[in-house]
């Protein structure tokens, strides 16, 4: 038999080992609804505490999608990180779930800078966004 032949071993992980394995990603994907429908687009990112932070650019796809036209509508969205090995089969993924919102206070642009947090994309990404979870899940499969 081979060995990929051999069933999975598949368990959700608890909300500690999701923030976990958040702290020590770099590159996650956000997706959202966009103009045009679904989007999901890569970015790197950090923690900042318990909220999700990363930069973009002002007048990109995000950032229109941020103008709800309604006084204190939220914007929610997903960001999800993932960790695959295809050769041994396994891999975890974890899901925030939450509202995405602009940075725009002097103090919190500061905290965001402190954060570190350094687009890999060229081009101007003043824009910061922090994702505040409403719910973070996860996965992990394993072969046996």
């Amino acid at each position: 038999m081979k060995d990929h032949d051999t069933a999975p071993v598949f368990r959700e992980l608890d909300v500690d080992e999701c923030r976990r394995l958040l702290a020590e990603g770099v590159i996650g994907r956000v997706g959202f609804n966009g103009p045009d429908g679904p989007v999901v687009l890569p970015v790197n990112y950090t923690m900042d505490g318990d909220t999700v932070l990363f930069r973009t650019g002002f007048g990109g796809p995000m950032d229109d999608s941020l103008d709800t036209g309604a006084a204190g509508l939220e914007f929610k969205i997903a960001f999800e990180v993932d960790h695959i090995d295809t050769a041994a089969r396994e891999g975890w993924s974890v899901l925030v779930q939450g509202a995405a919102h602009r940075v725009t206070s002097e103090d919190e642009l500061a905290a965001a800078r402190d954060a570190a947090v350094e687009p890999w994309a060229g081009g101007e990404r003043a824009l910061h966004i922090r994702v505040v979870p409403t719910r973070i899940t996860g996965r992990r499969v394993r072969g046996s």
